[in-house]
Order: structure tokens, then C-alpha cells, then sequence
């Protein structure tokens, strides 16, 4: 599972961190200091990916619900 949580929070965090960019880029009262604010806002993205991508792993990971007989 840690392959597929490694794999999940690759994507995820590439994605929030260039949402967090763009939310940085595009507020004008951020934009005046984007410079100094885009790390930020980029290792913030990382580090939310992190628990999202390793709940994401742990639900493709689990078995369908037919194979464990529920319903």
C-alpha cells in the first residue's frame, strides 16, 4: 500500500500545490508578494496531499463489496 499511497500523493500534491499556486497568482492582494508566497503555497498543497492521497490508497486498496459478501 505505501507504493500506491506514494504514487496518489504524487499526483495529488502536484495538483494542489498548482492550485494554491494559482490561487496566489490570481488574488490581487497576494500577487503584490507572490514571490515570497508561492513556496508557501506550494509545500502547503504537498503536505495536504498527503492525508488525502492516503485515504485515497487505502479505498482502492480494500476489496469490492461483492467479495466479501455485503451488500
Amino acid at each position: 500500500m505505501f507504493r500506491l499511497t506514494t504514487m496518489m500523493w504524487s499526483i495529488a500534491g502536484t495538483v494542489l500545490a498548482g492550485i494554491a499556486i494559482m490561487v496566489v497568482l490570481a488574488v490581487p492582494s497576494l500577487s503584490g508578494h507572490a514571490m515570497s508566497y508561492i513556496p508557501y503555497a506550494a509545500l502547503g498543497g504537498v503536505v495536504v496531499a498527503l492525508p488525502i492521497a492516503y485515504v485515497v490508497a487505502r479505498l482502492l486498496n480494500r476489496p469490492p463489496a461483492h467479495a466479501t459478501g455485503q451488500r
